[in-house]
This record gives C-alpha cells, structure tokens and sequence, in this order.
C-alpha cells in the first residue's frame, strides 16, 4: 500500500477499526524502552509489542527494578510531561519518565483508558491500574521534583490482550469501555427509550 492509501494507517491498521471505536481518541507521542535495570532510556520509532511485554525492554526481559510488580507495558500521558515541564521545568520528553508509549489525546491522568480494551497501533492493551512514580525513576532522571511533579499522573500499567507493531504517529482508540462506562451509556441509552415510549401517540414531548 501506498503512504496515502486510505485503508492504512502509519502501522498498517486499517482506517476503518475507528468505527468500532468509542469515546476519545488520541496519538501515540513516542516509544521508550530501556534494555535492563537502570540503562538509559532509549527513544524508539517503533516497537513490537509481545504478550510478555515490549521487545527490547528491561521488564519483558525479566530485568526491571520492579520485577515482583512490573507490567507489560506502562503508558504515561504527553499531556502530564507538558504539565510537569511548565510546573517544575523538568523536561522528562527525552524519556527520563522511563514508561513505554506516551499517549496523546486523553488528558493527563488517562482516565478514559483504565479498565477498557485499547487499540494502541496495531496491539490490543488494558491499562489495568495506575503507576505512580517513585524515588528511583527521580534518581535515575537524575531530576529531584520528577516523582512528585508526576504524582497521580505517572502513567498506566496494561495487559497485552493482543500483541502487536506500535509506531510514532499511530492512533490510539478505546475499542471497548471499561464495564462501569458501559454500563452507564447503556442504562442511559435505555432510559431515553423508556421516555420516549411513555409519550402518548401524536406527543410531542413539549
């Protein structure tokens, strides 16, 4: 397929999965991995994403700091790094935050995303709880203010449910809400539909 071609988008995902997609949509900023414990974090273009975790990365390796509670792979908003550069003067851009994909378009905290089925480029995630930074992300940032300019705003930890190629530049859609939101939409949905047949025949609802 061509640059431009209409079914494919920067990993190959077809155009048209946004149809299944609900809620906001975003844009995957950049990918970090960091080969073991402590290395430097490494900007990437693209990554594979496996069911074990992010080639290349320290934690699929069986290498992170972590180890007893790492994930498969961490998110972390470009929204939050904006928010801690203009509030501290840190610049975490160059991957200093130490998390995989930095995600663009759903605030600073993610919200929308924990609990529900995220296609991430061409891998399906579920960003299962948050993970909030700590001492040793500021010490290897080298950066004091880093963890507490993160606080609450530090990043998702997710399950890989499909794997998959994730690129700079790719999209990032809510494919299925996490079960509280849907659950609400569909009882919103229902009880719009009850009003409406609780009207008498030629009522207008004024």
């Amino acid at each position: 397929m061509t640059p431009d071609d209409p079914l494919s988008g920067p990993s190959g995902t077809p155009a048209d999965e946004s149809d299944s997609a609900t809620g906001p949509t975003g844009t995957v900023a950049s990918l970090v991995t960091a080969p073991e414990s402590g290395a430097p974090p490494v900007r990437r273009d693209a990554v594979e994403i496996h069911p074990d975790g992010v080639e290349d990365d320290r934690y699929r390796r069986g290498d992170g700091h972590f180890q007893l509670d790492g994930c498969s792979v961490t998110l972390v908003a470009a929204e939050a790094l904006a928010a801690v550069r203009e509030e501290t003067g840190i610049d975490a851009t160059d991957g200093r935050h130490r998390r995989n994909v930095v995600v663009d378009g759903f605030g600073a905290g993610m919200d929308p995303l924990i609990d529900a089925t995220v296609a991430v480029g061409e891998a399906l995630l579920r960003p299962t709880r948050r993970r909030p930074p700590c001492a040793h992300v500021e010490e290897l940032a080298g950066e004091d203010g880093l963890a507490s300019g993160l606080r609450d705003r530090g990043g998702l930890c997710c399950d890989v449910i499909e794997p998959g190629r994730v690129a700079v530049g790719d999209p990032v859609r809510i494919r299925e809400a996490d079960p509280r939101t849907a659950g609400a939409a569909i009882a919103e949905r229902l009880a719009g539909r009850e009003g409406a047949d609780d009207r008498a025949p030629g009522e207008d609802g004024l």
